[in-house]
């Protein structure tokens, strides 16, 4: 295991010593160690709930016979960030997350590796890391959120972030009132999850998933699901299959199934 680097033999003491400090036990310390790299905040609406995707998975690491080892990477939202000078950082924010989620799977020798991501740039952050480091490597998003019922509606249709966005044009435009876009407002984003509607972040966590880096549902299962808490378990259960097998992002991100993602990306439009 890669993670004899930092648990095996004489000269491992002091770093055995220093997982003991955690609270580690021989039995965790001798299991594949599986870094989840955690993009959890309370800014981003799709990210507000990942601990529990992340608790989820490490259940089932555990289940499975490995130890989970939690990690956490920044996260910008886009939908915050616009708008002002706050958007210039949104791109190169891809980078950092990249680099911080090899720094610490490389420095603390991790076997395999589990990204729990959910928005814009934070997916394909996360993608690039796997990439690069080459490791057993396995998605679980934190989901969608569901959308919102229209409440100047009288049939109650559906709404979401856009809604919002083509509000503010109709107040501008003289055509609803500022209370009415209030009511809008209030209601256009019901549940924590990744911005309803086929934008950047659910985009992305369905071209995970047809490119083979997330099980089946990791792009559509809504975040407030008791399924997502479930295949989140299962991606720890199947990381552990990934690792004993050696099956690692190189034969999985092949030619042929970037294409078959670049498909999937034009039949969703």
């Amino acid at each position: 295991m890669k993670s004899d680097n930092v648990k095996k033999g004489i000269e491992r003491a002091p770093h055995r010593s220093l997982f003991k400090a955690i609270g580690y036990t021989d039995s965790e310390i001798n299991r594949p160690l599986i870094g989840i790299a955690n993009s959890a905040n309370q800014i981003i609406p799709g990210h507000v709930h990942l601990d529990r995707i992340v608790d989820a998975v490490k259940a089932g690491i555990y289940m499975a016979g490995g130890t989970p080892i939690e990690f956490s990477t920044i996260g910008v939202c886009d939908g915050i960030a616009m708008n002002h000078i706050g958007m210039k950082y949104s791109l190169a924010s891809r980078e950092l997350i990249a680099d911080s989620v090899e720094v610490m799977a490389v420095s603390h020798s991790f076997d395999a590796m589990v990204m729990v991501p959910n928005c814009d740039k934070i997916v394909p952050g996360m993608l690039m890391a796997a990439a690069r480091l080459n490791l057993p490597s396995l998605f679980i998003s934190g989901g969608p959120m569901l959308t919102g019922e229209n409440p100047l509606d009288p049939e109650g249709g559906k709404i979401d972030l856009i809604t919002v966005f083509e509000s503010v044009g109709s107040v501008l435009s003289g055509k609803m009132t500022e209370e009415e876009l209030t009511r809008i407002e209030d209601a256009a984003c019901p549940t924590c999850g990744s911005c309803a509607g086929m934008f950047t972040a659910n985009s992305m966590n369905c071209l995970t998933e047809a490119i083979g880096m997330g099980l089946p549902g990791n792009g559509t299962i809504p975040a407030v699901m008791s399924a997502r808490i479930r295949l989140a378990k299962n991606a720890g259960m199947q990381i552990m299959e990934l690792f004993n097998n050696q099956i690692t992002p190189d034969k999985i991100m092949t030619e042929k199934a970037f294409h078959n993602a670049l498909a999937v990306d034009m039949a969703l439009g």
